[in-house]
Order: C-alpha cells, then structure tokens, then sequence
C-alpha cells in the first residue's frame, strides 16, 4: 500500500465531503467549496468524518493515483477549513508592492512598474513599514492556485546569490555566493 494513501482523512468540525457521479469529490467548509474530479479506477469512501481512498491493484499507475488523491483530498479539506497563506518578501532598493483590488503593482528595478492580474479566488495585501521590506501576503482556500501566483511573482524577479535582491519567501534561506577576491 502507499504510505500516503493508506492515511485516512479526518475531517474537522463543519467540513462535508460528498462523492457525486463520475467520481466527483466536492468538499465544502466555512470559507468555501473545492471540486476534484478523481479517476475512475480509485474509490472514495466517506464514513462518519473520516475520508479513504482505496486502490484496485497494485499496478504502478494505481499506486501513485492512490497518494495523489489521497494528497488532494487532504489539500481540499485543510483548505475550506483553514485556507492557506503565503508572504513575500520584496529584497532591494526601491522595491515596492502595492494592492489595488485584483491587480498588485510592482516595481522590482526594471525601467516600468509590473501590474498582475490574479484571480479572485486569491486575496492579496501588502503591507510596508518604515526601513522594512514590503510584505506580499496571498491567501486562497486552493493550495494549488495560490502557489501557481505566488511562483508567478517570484519569477518576475528572482533573489539572486550576491547581495540577496529580488522577490523571496518570507523564511526562505538563500543560498549566497561571495563575491570576487580582491586582488591577488
């Protein structure tokens, strides 16, 4: 069995998890409802507020489908019950991030400000202190789609080795370079 699939799912306080037709797995809780479509060959059993997630066979296919959904499922049902948070750091002189509605406007050292559109399922908020670095906060209940934007604004200007510039995660440790000898 896989060590992953085989964990059953406990479910918390005010989370419902129903299996429709087709193998649909919707999970509703107190800050929304995700949808999953499972594959056919793995089953989805729901006794009391414990979710499993059986295999047919112990082909390779069916043993990752069985820690994938499992994994998942699991995602789901931490999402609608806690959500997920993730902050940014922007590291730089003269980097700034502000939040109008849906768009966060950017100026990370390039000759233009950066405006990104992210989706309304994501909220984001910035905030900036005095001789602190600006702090992108984004929260979603779909662990998924809030990592999908937040690698998407990494990527628009990754930390670099030297001096550390560049958009992080707050608590990433980067691994840093020294820089030339001087001299011989």
């Amino acid at each position: 069995m896989s060590r992953i699939g085989k964990l059953p799912v406990n479910l918390p306080k005010g989370v419902t998890v129903t299996v429709g037709s087709g193998n649909v797995v919707s999970v509703k809780g107190p800050l929304g409802e995700l949808i999953q479509k499972v594959d056919a060959d793995i089953a989805v059993a729901v006794e009391g507020d414990v979710v499993t997630i059986t295999r047919p066979t112990d082909q390779p296919r069916h043993r990752s489908l069985h820690g994938l959904y499992r994994a998942l499922i699991a995602n789901m049902v931490k999402g609608v019950s806690e959500g997920y948070e993730i902050k940014q750091e922007f590291v730089g002189v003269g980097y700034k991030c502000e939040v109008k509605g849906q768009v966060i406007e950017m100026n990370v050292g390039y000759s233009h400000d950066i405006h990104l559109l992210i989706p309304k399922e994501v909220v984001a908020t910035a905030v900036t202190e005095k001789k602190q670095n600006p702090i992108l906060t984004l929260k979603s209940i779909d662990k998924q789609l809030v990592g999908q934007v937040a690698a998407k604004i990494r990527s628009l200007r990754k930390p670099e080795p030297y001096k550390g510039k560049g958009i992080k995660f707050v608590g990433e440790v980067l691994r840093r370079k020294a820089g030339k000898s001087a001299g011989k």
